[in-house]
């Protein structure tokens, strides 16, 4: 079974959010559909099911592996470099 190879050198504790929600939602007057929080340094973009994936694309430019979920209820987090549940 594969497994993350990130999560161990993931910043404790986690990042304090940098905003609200996603803030390129915003300036391009879009709704995100679910929000994501990077483990590395706490941006908050939307998720693949919303028109930007501005989570997506921060891990893209970025380089960061680890996002949780950042929904009230919800504690799952996903790598994208290992494409595993973490």
């Amino acid at each position: 079974m594969k497994q993350c190879t990130h999560a161990e050198a993931l910043p404790y504790p986690e990042p304090v959010p940098l905003s609200e929600t996603c803030p390129e939602c915003l300036a391009e007057g879009m709704d995100p559909v679910q929000l994501r929080l990077c483990l590395s340094c706490g941006h908050v973009g939307c998720c693949d099911s919303s028109p930007g994936r501005h989570a997506a694309v921060h891990h893209e430019k970025s380089g960061h592996p680890v996002m949780r979920t950042h929904e009230p209820g919800e504690t799952w987090r996903w790598c994208f470099v290992d494409h595993v549940l973490v």
